[in-house]
C-alpha cells in the first residue's frame, strides 16, 4: 500500500504509543503469493481524495458521521478534520470499533467502502513518477496539416514528492514490480536507493485516454 497524497488520520480511542501487527495477503487472487505484516497505530495516512468533508449521497470514503473499513485493519467512524490557515484539511480525527478487526470482525457493522492506507509509526517517504501518454491521440501523424507536436500530451509526467509507503517496500529493488492498492502498477526506478525511494508508474487503474481523444 502506498499513499500517493497523504493526509494523517488520528484514532481518538485508539492508545497512544500502542501498535500492532496485521496481517495482510501479497495477491488476494493468489493464495501462494503468502502474506506480509503491517503496523497499525492511533496515527495514519490516507489518500486527501479519499476523505470529503461534505459528501454527496451515496459517498462511500471517508466523511464526518460515517464509517469505513482500512484494507486488512478495523473499522473507522470519521468525527470531524482540522484544517490549516488556508482552509486545507489538514487532520482527520476518527474512532475506531475494536471489535471489527478485519478476519475477526464481530462488530455487525456494515461500511460499503474500504480504503489503503500506511501507519505513521513506520511509513517511508518515497518519490512517485506518474507517467502518461506521450501524445493525447492514438496517431499524431495522421493530420498532415498539423505539426504532431501540438498533440504532445504536457501532462505526461507528473512528479510527487513525499508520498508515504508501507515499511514492506524498503525491501525493494530496481526494476521489481509491484501493484499499488487503487492506484495502478508501478515498478522501481533504477535511481531508487535505500534511503532515497522511487517508484515509476507503468500501467494506470483509472483509464481517460478514451474521453482524451473524443475531447480532441
Amino acid at each position: 500500500m502506498v499513499v500517493i497524497d497523504p493526509v494523517k488520520v488520528i484514532i481518538t480511542n485508539y492508545p497512544d504509543g500502542k501498535t500492532e501487527k496485521l496481517i495482510s495477503e501479497n495477491n488476494p487472487e493468489d493464495p501462494d503469493a503468502g502474506s506480509r505484516e503491517l503496523t497499525f497505530s492511533r496515527e495514519l495516512y490516507i489518500e486527501r481524495e479519499d476523505f470529503i468533508e461534505d459528501a454527496p449521497p451515496k459517498y462511500f470514503r471517508m466523511t464526518p458521521g460515517a464509517d469505513v473499513r482500512l484494507k486488512n485493519a478495523y473499522i473507522l467512524h470519521c468525527t470531524g478534520c482540522e484544517k490549516d490557515e488556508n482552509g486545507k484539511i489538514k487532520t482527520i480525527f476518527v474512532t475506531y470499533y475494536p471489535d471489527s478487526k478485519s478476519g475477526e470482525d464481530i462488530s455487525g457493522i456494515k461500511p460499503k467502502g474500504t480504503l489503503h492506507w500506511v501507519s505513521a509509526a513506520d511509513s517511508v517517504s518515497c518519490d512517485i513518477r506518474l507517467y502518461d501518454r506521450l501524445f493525447t491521440m492514438p496517431d499524431p501523424t495522421e493530420d498532415e496539416e498539423v505539426d504532431f507536436l501540438e498533440y504532445y500530451n504536457r501532462k505526461s509526467l507528473s512528479v510527487v514528492n513525499n508520498a508515504k509507503m508501507e515499511a514492506s517496500l524498503k525491501n525493494t529493488t530496481v526494476g521489481r514490480q509491484y501493484q499499488f492498492m487503487r492506484q495502478g502498477y508501478f515498478c522501481t526506478d533504477i535511481e531508487s536507493t535505500p534511503d532515497h525511494f522511487v517508484f515509476n508508474r507503468t500501467v494506470g487503474l483509472k483509464e481517460s485516454y478514451t474521453k482524451e481523444v473524443k475531447k480532441h
